[in-house]
Formats: C-alpha cells, sequence, structure tokens
C-alpha cells in the first residue's frame, strides 16, 4: 500500500499498463494492476501475467474511478490487466453530456 498523490506515475507488474493519478483519496491506497501491486515506473518488472479474474484491459487515454469516485486514474500506456484497489475493480469514467445547444 502507497500513499498516492495527485500526478504521482505507477506501472504495472504483470503487464504493459501505466497510469497517472488524477484524484486521490487520503492515506494508503492499495493500487492494483491484473492482481499485482502497481508500483512506480522505475521499480516495476514483469513477474508474470494477470490474474484471469483481473484480466479485462486497460485502454489508452481512459479514466478509471473507484465507486465513490475518489480515486481517479488516466492511462498513459493500455495493458492487459485490469485495474482495481484493495480487490474492488475500478470502472471506466463515463463523459459528462455536452450542454445542449439551440
Amino acid at each position: 500500500m502507497a500513499e498516492l498523490s495527485a500526478g504521482s506515475r505507477w506501472a504495472s507488474q504483470v503487464c504493459a499498463t501505466e497510469v497517472i493519478v488524477v484524484k486521490a483519496p487520503p492515506g494508503d491506497t492499495a493500487l492494483e494492476c491484473g492482481g499485482s501491486p502497481m508500483l512506480p515506473p522505475g521499480d516495476a518488472e514483469s513477474v508474470g501475467t494477470p490474474d484471469a479474474s483481473a484480466a479485462e484491459g486497460t485502454q489508452l487515454g481512459k479514466r478509471y474511478v473507484d465507486a465513490d469516485e475518489t480515486l481517479e486514474l488516466l492511462c498513459t500506456k493500455p495493458g492487459d490487466g485490469s485495474l482495481g484497489v484493495g480487490g474492488t475493480p475500478l470502472v471506466l469514467k463515463e463523459a459528462k453530456p455536452l450542454p445542449a445547444s439551440d
């Protein structure tokens, strides 16, 4: 577990996924990808493949949030693993609708 801060970068140990933290909750957070903890990019090295239950993949340029939207991540490099926090998967953030122009 690590204390996340906005702007920090994290990399997966089991796939090519890399993210930047856009919004972080206070305190320590168990950020995961593919079922394994994520590490700073220089510390991450490949240790296998994503767990089958966390292998839906990530998409370049998409934002991922937790249920309360207290954590928001921007995917800067896609991979085969799914993002999660403490065993709970993150979901793709929905785009806000634009206001109608008359």
